[in-house]
């Protein structure tokens, strides 16, 4: 990251009090004292040191600075501290801004505007010369409390656009590892757990054919649930569910398995907790089943332990086998693949955790795994401290400093004013448009109204409280608000452009509804009445701050005719307007192509992503169907013809196939050059994808959704999903699909960006090759309609 010289300001600052004081003093004639040039070197050498060093403390920099002002202002001459205790005060205070929370930023700059108060109060009450200096360094102070914040805001999104895009290119490289590694370890683990089950099951009944014959049948009936079994998780491993939302809970699926087990005669005695779901839950499961089919391959008979406890702080995973039996047979000792140590430590690592596996005393074998508790990620951010601190520090500081007039300030004589001063009204309207700018966001005709009505009424304040400064003054403070308000680039738009307010079907003409199918609907909304566009506010601004300029020069009084003073006051305020409605438009049209230009390329890694990790995918499901597949479904064959020594010599042919895929995967890792496009199969990788690029997805499939669908179909429908999911937006969103009366229904519910012109075209370009529809509405939910019997579009396209 580059780093900032935060030397230059200081030094600018000191080289400007040099000219004002001692520097504007020695061009009088007027020689400084020895004494005062001492207390200023005093004062100025602190301030400008600590300036230089205020990003790393900045609001132990704050407080040094206005302490050493405050105290060097007594004993110098007027002007000796007026740059250091103003710019350098705000300098500090836009630091503040920029490095800490909004809290502390308020803190700051609230205090020192009641030190400003209270030092007028105690010393001189509150003139009207007073009371508009009050003003003027509350302005200053929150302009730079404004443009820090503003500064800090900019940057945090800067940062975090560019870290969430890392993130998504990271992933897009990684994604296709990661799926190879999980259909490895699913595959060893599904092939591996059930198919040794059937070698050991049949091993043991044949043993024992001659004492007890009805084993036999039992370990037939248990290769033929089996096989079956392996059928349909290899069938779920090349089609994984989304979301996991119809798995039982984990201490179930734990206790199935410890069952399962126990079914082909291996005593295990378990002891487990609850866990949530998750990849703490998923690692345990993995573990527990890998060392228990372990335990079934060397020591068959033994008795074994499982213990998995869920703690704050940790969670253990512990799998204790004893000693192999004497005399009993290993029927599956000679199946391992040597992957199966790797394989348990990867998923311990993935969790977060380590694992460890050794012999025990008494001649067993114990795999312990430490994951992560239910405390895991649960502390505080860091920084949080350090900021409270710095809270503290500002609040306890800061507040104390009208105690240092009384104890180094000396008083002064000075007139007072009247009863109730222009300085009071000053500020109480400067106080109403600080308030009503923290609403342009979120109310913008209210908040632009209100900045109306406050810049007439500043004439009026002067009037009333009998200000004799300069006649142009109080408007020029009005419009200040104003002209903050356009440079912000606040919620309106430009006249002519797309409003949310009016919407219309697109491709129809205004007043027109599309007809048939294939039609974008819109749900009826309410409609807001006539859009803000800028061109009306910057008519308005400029009327409005005409008007109270010619007031306030008409209320002084003049010799000039009042369409003369209105027309200079035009020619005055219309290029001031102009000017911070140009800064605002292009700010505006800045933002929006730094949002348009984040989306697409967010949407062009997660494409990318899920594209490679598919083709990997296919790849390995491709050679899934000729080796395991096809071995599995000879083991069902033989052992439903009742021949069960050919149905364990199958189970052995598909782990010796199920070994030799795992090679090829691992040797393979290169994708092919022609990948195919994904369809609703990938989607529990495109939503893997947008969580690591920073958005929750949920999917939700209900049970009314065939297994196969139109080629057509299901390509479009992924496709549209994905247009959906990665056009911007960082809330949470769901993605639901159904099926009923021959229609297949995409409705997605989070993503607001969906409304957006250049989304719409690309889902109903989609949606009218297949002569479906596609409704929008409410403002965040879009549903696309798609016919499942082939239709005159897909017709078109062969």
């Amino acid at each position: 990251m580059k780093r900032i010289d935060d030397r230059p300001a200081p030094v600018l600052l000191l080289c400007a009090q040099a000219v004002v004081w001692p520097g504007a003093a020695l061009v009088r004639g007027e020689v400084p004292s020895a004494y005062a040039l001492l207390v200023a070197v005093l004062v100025a050498g602190p301030v400008t040191a600590v300036l230089a060093l205020r990003r790393s403390r900045p609001v132990t920099a704050l407080v040094v600075v206005a302490v050493a002002c405050a105290l060097g202002a007594g004993p110098l001459p007027v002007g000796a501290t007026a740059v250091l205790g103003t710019a350098g005060v705000a300098l500090a205070l836009w630091t503040v801004a920029t490095e800490r929370d909004a809290f502390t930023t308020v803190v700051c700059g609230v205090s020192l505007a009641v030190w400003q108060l209270l030092y007028g109060l105690t010393l001189h009450r509150l003139s009207d010369r007073d009371g508009l200096d009050l003003v003027l360094t509350a302005l200053l102070y929150a302009a730079a409390c404004g443009a820090g914040m503003l500064a800090r805001r900019s940057r945090s999104a800067r940062r975090a656009s560019d870290d969430l895009l890392r993130r998504a290119e990271s992933e897009r490289r990684r994604l296709p590892a990661v799926e190879r590694r999980r259909m490895e370890r699913e595959l060893h683990d599904v092939s591996a757990h059930h198919l040794t089950a059937v070698v050991v099951t049949a091993g043991a009944a044949l043993g024992l054919r001659d004492r007890r014959p009805e084993l036999a049948d039992e370990a037939l009936r248990f290769a033929v649930d089996t096989g079956h079994e392996v059928t349909r998780a290899l069938g779920t491993l090349r089609a994984p569910a989304p979301s996991g939302s119809g798995l039982p809970a984990p201490e179930e699926r734990l206790l199935g398995l410890v069952d399962g087990f126990r079914r082909i005669g291996q005593p295990v005695d378990c002891a487990i907790d609850p866990l949530p779901e998750g990849a703490v839950a998923d690692a345990a499961y993995g573990i527990v089943r890998e060392a228990l089919t372990n335990v079934a391959r060397y020591a068959p008979g033994a008795a074994t332990t499982v213990r998995c406890r869920y703690g704050d702080d940790r969670t253990d995973v512990v799998v204790t086998s004893g000693a192999p039996l004497p005399g009993a047979p290993a029927h599956a000792a000679d199946l391992g693949g040597g992957r199966g140590q790797g394989i348990l430590r990867s998923r311990a690592r993935e969790a977060g955790g380590t694992l460890t596996t050794g012999p025990t005393e008494d001649g067993g074998w114990e795999v312990r795994a430490v994951l992560p508790g239910r405390m895991a990620g649960a502390g505080d951010r860091p920084g949080a401290r350090g900021y409270r601190a710095a809270q503290v520090t500002a609040a306890a500081g800061l507040v104390l400093q009208p105690l240092l007039p009384v104890l180094a300030i000396r008083a002064e004589e000075t007139p007072t004013g009247s009863d109730v001063s222009a300085g009071v009204l000053f500020a109480l309207l400067a106080a109403a448009q600080a308030v009503t700018l923290l609403w342009l966001r979120r109310a913008p005709r209210v908040a632009y109204g209100a900045l109306g009505v406050l810049a007439l009424l500043w004439p009026a304040a002067a009037a009333t409280g009998g200000y004799t400064g300069p006649v142009l003054l109080p408007p020029a403070l009005g419009a200040l608000a104003t002209c903050v308000a356009l440079a912000s680039g606040g919620p309106v738009r430009a006249g002519g452009s797309w409003s949310r307010s009016s919407p219309r079907p697109l491709g129809a003409p205004v007043g027109q509804p599309a007809q048939g199918r294939g039609e974008l609907r819109e749900r009826p909304r309410r409609r807001r009445g006539r859009p803000l566009t800028r061109p009306v506010l910057l008519a308005g601004a400029i009327t409005v701050h005409t008007a109270a300029v010619t007031t306030a020069v008409l209320d002084r009084g003049t010799g000039a005719p009042a369409w003369a003073v209105a027309t200079a006051a035009l020619a005055g305020t219309a290029p001031v307007m102009c000017a911070a409605h140009r800064v605002g438009t292009l700010r505006a049209r800045r933002a929006q192509a730094t949002r348009a230009e984040r989306p697409g390329r967010l949407g062009a890694l997660t494409g990318e992503a899920v594209r490679d990790a598919w083709a990997e995918r296919r790849r390995i499901a491709d050679g899934l169907e000729t080796t395991v597949l096809a071995r599995t479904a000879g083991m069902v064959a033989e052992a439903e013809a009742g021949r069960l020594e050919a149905a364990a010599e199958r189970a052995r042919e598909a782990l010796a196939a199920m070994r030799a895929l795992l090679d090829a995967v691992r040797d393979g890792e290169a994708g092919p050059a022609l990948r195919p496009q994904p369809t609703l199969q990938a989607l529990d990788l495109l939503a893997r994808q947008c969580r690591a690029a920073g958005r929750e997805v949920e999917i939700r499939l209900t049970g009314r959704v065939p297994g196969r669908l139109p080629a057509a179909v299901d390509l479009a429908a992924y496709h549209a999903a994905e247009t959906v999911l990665t056009t911007g937006g960082e809330q949470p969103a769901t993605l639901e699909l159904d099926a009923s009366d021959g229609t297949l229904t995409l409705t997605a519910t989070g993503v607001p960006s969906a409304a957006h012109p250049a989304v719409r075209e690309r889902l109903a370009a989609r949606v009218a090759a297949l002569d479906g529809a596609l409704t929008t509405g409410p403002a965040d939910t879009v549903r696309l309609l798609l016919p499942l019997a082939p239709g005159d579009g897909e017709e078109r396209e062969r």
